[in-house]
């Protein structure tokens, strides 16, 4: 049976209500895949947590699935899950922690509707997390802070809760409130019922770790002064107005903050609870001429990954896109906004860490695995009906470069195969010039960690030992056809053509471009993109 696309279907704006699509952002370090874990075991989607750090009798985590990532316990590329809780269905997009990723984050968090920063008791907010807060707060993100590892020593809440708003010019407005100090962690203060919540501790943290609501009288007797301290300190913040507003939440004025121990399940429950309550559900999103673009509109997405890879049995690639507007029906025809061409979404999938399964439908703020859809590209925009197309996600600017050859000639087309998918997923920057040679293309990063991905999957993935030669450059700029036949002859420069057909002059340091700008002032040297490196590292 087909669905006539003009005509509105009654179950969008209701399922678009029931979504919940977040990121987690965080330093690297600060716990965010076991986090992940956590609230995947309280929402019953998984039976037994994993670690990144691989302790005994626990498995892998369910978003860091590539062998790099389990060996170094680290995540270097996002990954969607989608599980049911209660009434809602969760969408979570974990992204990585490193700075050398921060490309890969910021495409995510442009395909969410709230963030989760997750915060290290001990260390507050580090360097990374201030640069992915500061991209929520350009998109017009609602953060929830999460105060975590609070079962370790740490600083004191309140001059945690002075940090958040000194740093972030957020009002912190803590909906629990811990009963113990950092490293000794009894249980929370549930600020809006004034019940204690105890938690019992399982076994590594690997099961659910179930809570015993006490009333305050209760807790008097049972923790005495630490009850007391909890309750003077939450009237502290009552006096200063630090009680949650949903309006100055969603207007990104303040932050609900919860505090939690995620190795143990400790207050991950109250998250989820807090993001069904109060995180925004899917709703209008702004198209490429600042319109809004209704949920209710015809089907329309945008494409913030591609990643192959993802089943070793299969060479297949997966186009992750986020679901705009409108009900997404699998084998359904859209048309690609880039090209103008049809194709149908045959093969359609539901995202699970690397898990997938065949998915029929799916709405505003869900995340759909289109599989082998070949000529979607990071950014691509595609829709049904109604044309729409969405804000390009930008390119940042490379201040890494590295010569790329096979080790073996005889595999040159395992080879450039492998560069063409890396390049298309937008894991590397592929530049090449007549001087080099095709043979010998020319990689791009915003960090050297990205090399390491490119190597680990051009082995693994395509089968070809490379090698790679570090090449003395460290600023890159959008330059001309005029201007490159000026450049080329420059001392301590190289121009390439990006595989977008963009021509990049690269240069060795930051003050020989600043020599060359000044001795040639008409030459075209403009940065790549209006975000680079720089906004993040």
């Amino acid at each position: 049976m087909t669905t006539d696309a003009s005509v509105p279907n009654p179950q969008v704006p209701r399922e678009a209500r029931r979504r919940r699509t977040f990121a987690v952002i965080s330093h690297p370090d600060a716990g965010k895949s076991t986090l992940t874990e956590a609230l995947l075991l309280h929402a019953r989607a998984i039976t037994s947590a994993g670690a990144t750090h691989g302790k005994a009798g626990r498995s892998g985590t369910v978003s860091d699935w590539m062998e790099m990532e389990k060996a170094r316990g680290i995540s270097v590329t996002s990954a969607a899950i989608q599980f049911e809780y209660h009434d809602a269905v969760i969408n979570l997009v974990d992204t990585p922690g490193h700075a050398d990723f921060s490309e890969d984050t910021f495409r995510v968090l442009s395909a969410v509707d709230a963030a989760v920063m997750l915060v290290d008791a001990a260390k507050g907010l580090e360097p990374q997390t201030m640069k992915l807060f500061a991209v929520c707060k350009q998109r017009g993100l609602p953060v929830i802070t999460v105060i975590n590892k609070w079962d370790r020593p740490g600083d004191t809440p309140l001059a945690l809760m002075d940090e958040i708003q000194t740093r972030t010019g957020l009002l912190p407005t803590p909906l629990n409130w811990p009963v113990g100090e950092a490293g000794d962690l009894r249980g929370v203060l549930d600020r809006r019922s004034g019940d204690f919540l105890r938690y019992t501790r399982t076994a590594g943290g690997a099961t659910v770790a179930e809570s015993v609501r006490l009333d305050a009288a209760d807790a008097a007797k049972e923790e005495g002064p630490a009850w007391a301290s909890a309750v003077e300190e939450s009237d502290l913040l009552d006096a200063e107005s630090q009680n949650h507003d949903s309006e100055l939440f969603l207007d990104g004025q303040t932050t609900p903050v919860l505090f939690c121990a995620a190795v143990a399940n400790f207050g991950v429950q109250q998250l989820l609870d807090t993001l069904v309550e109060f995180a925004p559900p899917a709703e209008a999103r702004i198209d490429i001429d600042g319109n809004p673009r209704k949920v209710t509109s015809p089907f329309s997405g945008f494409v913030f990954k591609v990643q192959s890879g993802m089943n070793s049995a299969h060479r297949d690639h997966v186009a992750f896109v986020r679901v705009c507007s409108g009900e997404f029906r699998r084998g359904m025809i859209v048309t690609h906004a880039a090209t103008g061409r049809p194709f149908a979404t045959k093969y359609a999938q539901q995202l699970f860490g690397k898990e997938r399964t065949v998915t029929d439908q799916a709405w505003p703020g869900d995340i759909v695995g289109l599989v082998n859809a070949s000529a979607l590209r990071v950014g691509d925009s595609i829709f049904e009906d109604e044309r729409v197309e969405f804000p390009p996600l930008p390119l940042f600017s490379p201040e890494h470069f590295r010569a790329i050859r096979p080790v073996d000639s005889s595999k040159h087309k395992q080879f450039r195969r492998g560069i063409d998918q890396l390049d298309h997923e937008g894991v590397i920057q592929v530049m090449r010039s007549e001087v080099r040679g095709e043979q010998a293309p020319v990689l791009g990063a915003v960090g050297p960690m990205q090399f390491e991905v490119v190597e680990d999957r051009m082995v693994h993935d395509f089968h070809a030992d490379i090698r790679m030669e570090a090449l003395p450059y460290q600023v890159a700029r959008k330059t001309d056809k005029e201007s490159a036949l000026v450049l080329a002859g420059t001392r301590q420069v190289e121009v390439f053509t990006r595989s977008d057909g963009t021509l990049l002059a690269l240069f060795s340091t930051p003050w020989r471009l600043q020599a060359i700008a000044k001795e040639n002032p008409k030459l075209v040297l403009i940065d790549i993109a209006n975000a680079t490196a720089d906004d993040f590292m």
